[in-house]
């Protein structure tokens, strides 16, 4: 039994012994092979290909950057062009400069702007005229630099109100360049706001 011990143990040993030369080999073998490839890396070829990689990358790089700063510019600049223009509230005397000046001529109508225009007569009170208030918005950006669109509150500016003979509101006059202002009453639809000012104040 004991020389059996002794046979195990030796061959046991034997055994490691063979395993460790083998992981020595091993080791030798991979030291070799990274020797030789860091060597393959630094020939020129490898070097001038693993430039060349680098190049491209960081031209793409710089190139999906700019790309996305025009991008970003392009955005901020149709931003830029998109003008929200709102209607104008007028008082009396703004009313005498811009539209007409009821006072001076008394009997006849003489329109004093550059560009014919839409006067909403309301109250804050108006429910209709809350109605057509983001109309008029609108208008006044679809319609820039080709009509006016003023407001006069009928509470505050009672006189331009009484001398117009406002008792219904929201009441609206068409102003053109040429001829008498036409009044229209209620909570006009957007349609019939662009048939008026396309065939009322545009027409030549």
């Amino acid at each position: 039994m004991k020389l059996h011990h002794q046979k195990l143990k030796q061959n046991l040993e034997n055994l490691g012994l063979r395993l460790s030369l083998k992981q020595m080999k091993m080791n030798t073998m991979l030291r070799q092979f990274g020797a030789a490839f860091y060597s393959k890396l630094q020939t020129p070829n490898v070097m001038k290909k693993i430039f060349f990689l680098q190049l491209i990358l960081i031209l793409s790089l710089s190139t999906a950057c700019s790309q996305n700063k025009k991008g970003n510019q392009t955005a901020n600049n149709q931003q830029k062009e998109i003008k929200v223009m709102k209607p104008v509230h007028l008082t009396k005397a703004e009313f005498l400069a811009k539209v007409a000046n009821y006072e001076k001529d008394p009997t006849q109508w003489k329109y004093l702007g550059d560009k014919p225009c839409i006067i909403d007569f309301y109250a804050s009170w108006c429910g209709p005229c809350k109605i057509i208030a983001p109309i008029l918005e609108e208008l006044a950006t679809e319609y820039d630099g080709q009509i006016y669109i003023y407001k006069v509150n009928t509470e505050e500016e009672q006189e331009l109100a009484a001398a117009f003979g406002i008792r219904s509101i929201p009441s609206l006059l068409f102003c053109p360049m040429n001829g008498a202002p036409q009044m229209a009453q209620g909570a006009l639809p957007k349609a019939t706001f662009k048939k008026a000012i396309n065939e009322i104040l545009l027409t030549k």
